[in-house]
């Protein structure tokens, strides 16, 4: 275990979901802090997660080699939680996650620097006909070609306060008539905290797990996609019904509201937009794989105990409720 003492660490993507998580925890341990991102005067938000003068942002563009090579300068590690969930103008998947990870990788090394964390995805799959999955497992290659210490995280599905799933549908439940399940609503997840993944990464930071090795991160329940939809109906007293979508009619739907979405210049309310790589993506099920189990290569297997999420999304899901906090049924 390394101590933290007057260790700096840089995280790209500091200031994202999973990013701010992640600053929390290394900053509690005592690590120095830098955030790469593109926009650091929207950041300043993590300062209070530290210290005075613990967490520092700064400009980085995964397009441009000269400022990632900056943000890793004097660096003891290297955090990459950089990725998308869909493409726009030049935020492409490639571009992104595979090439991107391989740039901080590149700059890294030049540095000396052996302690890596790679954020993946569970799915990242080389042979995968989901764009998003393919560029994830070419992001983790490129980083273990050039680091093999490094160590790589696939999380399930990540919920929390400022989550892109459960907060998603709870907002589309509000002013939709009904909730669609693509596939039938038989997809199996693994919904994993948030707080679980930033101690994870932490550890990996800490030299705690063993590098290069990919490690799969899921929550302690499996549940169909159905289950989460009326999950997030019940929680938020939304009486919807949900309607299954064929995943073909889904394909097509999809490609109608990428299609509204470049017409709108991007104006298309988020909730609504559903890509046909998204489609592709809920084919297969997004759970921890038994080889990781059986290995420990999961968060057990890192002596973290993970939270539910039928514990933690009702703390934040209430704001969806017709009366929010004072919704009389919870009085």
């Amino acid at each position: 275990m390394i101590s933290p003492t007057n260790q700096l660490v840089t995280v790209f993507g500091g200031s994202g979901f999973i990013g701010r998580h992640v600053v929390r925890a290394l900053a509690k341990r005592g690590y120095r802090v830098r955030v790469a991102c593109r926009r650091p005067d929207l950041a300043f938000f993590l300062q209070p997660l530290g210290n005075v003068g613990q967490i520092h942002a700064v400009q980085a563009n995964l397009r441009y080699p000269d400022s990632i090579a900056a943000a890793v300068q004097g660096a003891d590690a290297v955090v990459n939680l950089v990725g998308i969930l869909t493409e726009g103008g030049k935020q492409r998947f490639d571009a992104v996650q595979a090439e991107g990870a391989a740039a901080i990788a590149r700059a890294a090394k030049a540095e000396g620097i052996t302690r890596f964390v790679q954020m993946s995805a569970i799915g990242a799959d080389a042979a995968s006909d989901s764009i998003y999955a393919k560029t994830k497992a070419a992001g983790e290659k490129a980083v273990l070609d050039t680091i093999p210490s490094a160590i790589v995280l696939r999380p399930s599905i990540v919920f929390g306060p400022e989550d892109s799933f459960f907060n998603r549908f709870a907002s589309l439940a509000r002013i939709a008539p009904a909730l669609p399940l693509v596939g039938g609503g038989e997809t199996q997840f693994q919904p994993v905290f948030v707080g679980d993944v930033a101690e994870a990464v932490a550890l990996g930071v800490d030299g705690a797990l063993k590098g290069g090795t990919i490690y799969e991160l899921g929550g302690p329940q499996v549940a169909t996609f159905r289950q989460l939809l009326a999950f997030v109906c019940e929680t938020t007293g939304r009486k919807r019904p949900l309607v299954p979508l064929p995943f073909g009619v889904a394909r097509i739907q999809a490609g109608v509201m990428e299609a509204l979405k470049y017409a709108t210049f991007g104006l298309l309310p988020e909730e609504f937009l559903l890509t046909r790589d998204q489609v592709t993506l809920l084919e297969k099920n997004n759970v921890v794989s038994e080889a990781a189990q059986k290995e420990g290569r999961t968060l057990e297997g890192m002596g973290i105990t993970p939270d539910t999420y039928e514990t933690i999304v009702p703390t934040y899901l209430y704001r969806f409720r017709k009366t929010g906090q004072f919704d009389t049924a919870r009085a």
